[in-house]
């Protein structure tokens, strides 16, 4: 069975994509969550992870850090993980490879904090931009692909890759058009997501360094996380 090695649900984006990949497609594996904060440094994390980040992929002696890595040794193994066609598959391939390489004003503005609500100061231009490139590709994959999701009729490592955005998309209360949020709500509801969601919620662990970010870009006008 594969081992997951994660972080804190509450912030950890890119532990969410292969977790919530393999819950969806149902494919057995054991959890191992390291808070972020309970370690002195991000070294501690080298005893699992050979970059000391996560997520991190044990395979019995095999280790696959990254989330794109991840997502291509499970293809290998699984079906489902990319379209069978491969128009679909090239594309979602693409928009995967983009959400991991791209869109920094949102990810430095809008870090994932899934308990809170946070009123933005301001929306910039740069992070109008990004919103703007997500809602493109998903309008064109759902209308290329036939939808619900983006590749197609069956969720996969595209979506598994935008997920973590749904969650900003909650928690600051980014605008978007209809089709869009329709998206974003479908991924929200998610058996998985609901249970990320949860587990998050229940966590008691704060790192400071997650928490600090909040007050430089915004207002905290709710907090739903254990006290």
């Amino acid at each position: 069975m594969y081992t997951l090695y994660i972080a804190n649900k509450n912030y950890s984006s890119w532990s969410l994509r292969p977790w919530l990949l393999l819950q969806v497609l149902g494919i057995p594996f054991d959890e191992q969550l390291k808070p972020f904060g309970e370690c002195p440094d991000a070294t501690d994390f080298r005893g699992f992870s050979p970059s000391g980040k996560v997520p991190c992929l044990h395979d019995g002696d095999q280790v696959v850090w990254d989330s794109l890595a991840i997502a291509e040794y499970l293809a290998e193994r699984h079906p489902g993980v990319w379209p069978v066609d491969p128009a679909a598959r090239a594309w979602a391939r693409c928009a995967a490879a983009e959400m991991h390489s791209s869109f920094g004003t949102l990810r430095n503005i809008c870090s994932m904090n899934c308990g809170l609500r946070i009123r933005l100061r301001e929306i910039p231009p740069a992070l109008l931009s990004d919103i703007g490139r997500l809602e493109e590709l998903w309008s064109q994959g759902l209308d290329r692909f036939g939808g619900p999701w983006l590749a197609g009729a069956s969720f996969g490592a595209v979506d598994a890759f935008f997920a973590p955005v749904a969650f900003r998309i909650q928690t600051y209360a980014l605008p978007l058009g209809r089709q869009s949020q329709t998206y974003v709500d479908r991924l929200l509801a998610l058996p998985a997501m609901t249970q990320w969601y949860r587990d998050a919620l229940a966590e008691r662990w704060r790192d400071a360094a997650h928490e600090a970010e909040v007050p430089l870009v915004g207002e905290v006008v709710a907090d739903f996380r254990a006290v």
